[in-house]
């Protein structure tokens, strides 16, 4: 665990990283970094560019100005399916499952980056993770709970065995309950050793989870830190944690 940040090696760097869509400029001047086995999050009110910064790592929209690294190789320019290859895996917003297919079958197609050869024994251990999906492995995907459709959301991208996750907006759209409950999750998935950057509207237990943190205003980082001391930031309180 690196809490200081930059202690470590970077999994992932940004550096002066812009995009556009179309002649919308969305991100202007990314620096951002997150070290192998911490958990990062970036926090910033709706329409920040957060998500935007996301879909950038995975090529869509590509970006306009600086650097995407991975392991400090440049991944600026890979398609989507070779980011996907290198161990990089997407818990993308509003959970997006193929909604017509089975529980399984969501599964198997987490594992389209690696291959099927470990696919028993990596659902049996998404099982164990998520009884509830066990329960219902066999149920079309789209007539479950909006919460146990986010466990399957992060089953699938545990699927493809990543050493970095990239969570968006997890807690959306989910009963209080359910959000305690992905929480724990993700912290589980953190002792697992596997890295994650969570996207996170809900500031308080975004920074509560995690090491580090940015807060993303209209494209830019304007302000990093220990997630402690943002928490502690009068700030950060009154702009997203509601305490004045």
């Amino acid at each position: 665990m690196n809490a200081a940040g930059g202690q470590g090696q970077a999994l992932l760097e940004l550096q002066g990283v812009d995009a556009h869509y179309g002649p919308v400029q969305a991100l202007r001047g990314v620096d951002l970094r997150v070290d192998k086995g911490e958990i990062v999050s970036l926090i910033g009110a709706n329409g920040a560019g957060k998500t935007t910064l996301l879909s950038a790592i995975f090529g869509a929209p590509r970006i306009s100005a600086g650097r995407i690294l991975h392991r400090g190789e440049d991944i600026s320019r890979l398609p989507t399916n070779k980011v996907a290859g290198r161990g990089i895996a997407l818990v993308p917003e509003g959970r997006q499952i193929y909604q017509e297919m089975s529980v399984e079958e969501n599964l198997m197609m987490g594992t389209t980056a690696i291959g099927m050869e470990r696919y028993e024994e990596d659902r049996d251990a998404m099982f164990d993770l998520f009884p509830r999906l066990k329960e219902r492995r066999n149920q079309v995907a789209g007539t479950m709970s909006g919460g146990e459709q986010q466990m399957l959301a992060v089953a699938r991208a545990m699927m493809a065995r990543p050493e970095l996750i990239l969570f968006d907006e997890p807690s959306l759209g989910l009963a209080p309950l359910v959000v305690k409950r992905i929480f724990e999750v993700l912290a589980e998935i953190a002792a697992m050793g596997k890295t994650i950057f969570l996207v996170e509207q809900n500031a308080n237990l975004a920074l509560r989870l995690s090491h580090r943190a940015y807060v993303m205003v209209t494209g830019r980082i304007q302000m990093s830190g220990a997630s402690a001391a943002l928490l502690d930031n009068a700030d950060v309180r009154n702009a997203y944690l509601g305490v004045h």
